[in-house]
């Protein structure tokens, strides 16, 4: 009789798969770390949504051996989208990172608003300074969310998928800090961050009106600083993280509770043996 080797997830990244109606799906295995480790493989993904996913993309899906898909979607976005496709013997984490009513009367001028309506709340920079503020607030205010992410994921909780709705900012802030506190490079962070710009990962904006006028040149380029990662929403975070806890390892440690041998199981379980 054989013993069957315990399954160990590949050192080298799988082509990464074209999902149908999954958008922004991502290993983001092999990011650097400052003492010369990389990410492994097939530990931590991030993704759009999961809401309108095919039975083949949940095939795919289903064969990654996750344990924990982490949904940081509010009610809002669920009643939108839906919720996600049920995934055998995988754990569903809903975690929202924003209040259901913050923001519902400024989304609804997003989907449904003219012209004028859409250049008083979003021209001069101001829909940018919302992204930026909003990065902000999580960081300050999500503490407790975060933490449980992070205590989970040095427990069981791997290989996990962090999505929000478009796998940009809520998903891309939670990953972010994972890969803070287990020592990537801070540039590699803003690296994988921005992938979310690619044109076949990028969130499909949703307008009540549909025709040239409502999707007019203008009113998308209104529309862009809410769908895009721009590395100053990235860095407004980092420098949320400095200004009110000094340093990463005092935010981790004081406003996450994250013992140095929480991270170091966290190191474990995220990071190739170096």
């Amino acid at each position: 009789m054989t013993q069957q080797l315990p399954q160990v997830p590949p050192t080298e990244p799988e082509p990464e798969p074209e999902l149908a109606a999954v958008r922004n799906f991502r290993d983001v295995g092999g990011l650097p770390t400052v003492d010369g480790r990389r990410v492994r493989h097939g530990v931590l993904f991030r993704s759009g949504h999961l809401a309108h996913a095919t039975a083949a993309d949940a095939a795919f899906l289903g064969s990654l051996g996750l344990h924990t898909i982490f949904d940081f979607r509010n009610e809002a976005d669920q009643k939108l989208e839906g919720p996600d496709v049920e995934l055998p013997g995988v754990r569903n984490v809903n975690l929202p990172l924003t209040d259901p009513a913050d923001g519902a009367v400024f989304w609804k001028m997003v989907r449904d608003g003219n012209l004028d309506e859409l250049r008083e709340i979003l021209a001069d920079g101001k829909a940018a300074g919302r992204m930026s503020a909003t990065y902000r607030m999580i960081i300050k205010e999500r503490t407790a969310e975060q933490s449980q992410v992070l205590h989970a994921l040095a427990g069981e909780a791997v290989p996990a998928l962090m999505h929000c709705a478009a796998g940009k900012d809520r998903a891309g802030l939670s990953i972010a800090v994972t890969l803070l506190a287990v020592g990537v490079e801070r540039e590699a962070i803003e690296a994988d961050y921005l992938k979310s710009n690619d044109p076949h990962r990028r969130y499909k904006v949703h307008r009540s009106d549909s025709s040239s006028t409502g999707m007019s040149p203008e009113v998308m380029e209104l529309l862009s600083p809410l769908f895009e990662a721009r590395a100053e929403y990235l860095a407004a975070a980092f420098e949320t993280i400095e200004k009110t806890w000094g340093t990463t390892d005092r935010y981790l440690t004081e406003g996450l509770n994250i013992t140095p041998e929480t991270r170091e199981r966290l190191r474990t379980r995220l990071l190739d043996e170096g």
